[in-house]
């Protein structure tokens, strides 16, 4: 297997290579609009961040507010997503199918950067798991369907959250190279989820002491953090 598929070298040739900045800025500053502080900031009047685990994520937000904003955290979270992956289709799609999986990859990986990361949130955001899951599933449906299983068994048998995407982040490379055996791809799919394991860092810490809470669909308003 070459260092780099055949594809690679022939799409940097020529004007694609400006799509690149272009397609990573738009996919971070889509990745910047975080459901979980946005609702609670601006409609709540109430920062998450400030509760409970102090991140900008779907479970913290859904185990202090509760309620029917919280769809539309996760609407907010798949839009962006959704929008980012379209922005690497368009740009790389008269390149031929391996540039546009390319683009799906490159895309999604600052749309995720953005949403761990956002300027326009003191770049203090969330673990990327519900976009992450939104990017693979527009990928391909073989990659989504090996992370989205693997997720969803842990966190149902063991109720913990973390867990699963933990599995999904570290999972997310081998099942790249599995079903497209592409060195490229591979790599974003690490780059992509090492995000999500590093945002679980704390969570993994707890797992391994015992420490960690178990998702319950009965929340319950978290104390402020200290």
């Amino acid at each position: 297997m070459a260092v780099t598929p055949d594809w690679f070298p022939a799409f940097f040739q020529g004007s694609r290579l400006l799509f690149l900045p272009g397609v990573a800025v738009a996919a971070y500053l889509l990745g910047c609009f975080n459901g979980a502080v946005i609702v609670s900031k601006y409609i709540l009047r109430d920062d998450i961040r400030n509760h409970g685990s102090g991140n900008a994520g779907l479970t913290n937000f859904y185990r202090t507010f509760g309620g029917p904003l919280t769809f539309a955290v996760i609407l907010t979270d798949v839009i962006k997503a959704v929008l980012a992956v379209l922005v690497g289709v368009w740009a790389f799609h008269s390149a031929g199918q391996e540039a546009v999986l390319f683009g799906k990859y490159y895309a999604g990986f600052f749309c995720m950067l953005g949403h761990v990361f956002p300027w326009m949130f003191r770049f203090k955001g969330g673990k990327a798991v519900l976009s992450g899951g939104t990017i693979v599933t527009m990928i391909d449906w073989r990659v989504a369907l090996i992370l989205w299983c693997g997720f969803l068994i842990l966190a149902v048998l063991t109720r913990y959250v973390s867990l699963g995407s933990v599995y999904a982040g570290a999972a997310f490379p081998f099942a790249t190279w599995f079903v497209f055996y592409d060195p490229v791809l591979t790599v974003l799919a690490l780059m992509c989820g090492g995000l999500v394991v590093w945002g679980h860092r704390t969570n993994i810490r707890r797992l391994l002491s015992g420490k960690e809470s178990k998702f319950t669909l009965h929340h319950k308003r978290t104390e402020e953090k200290r």
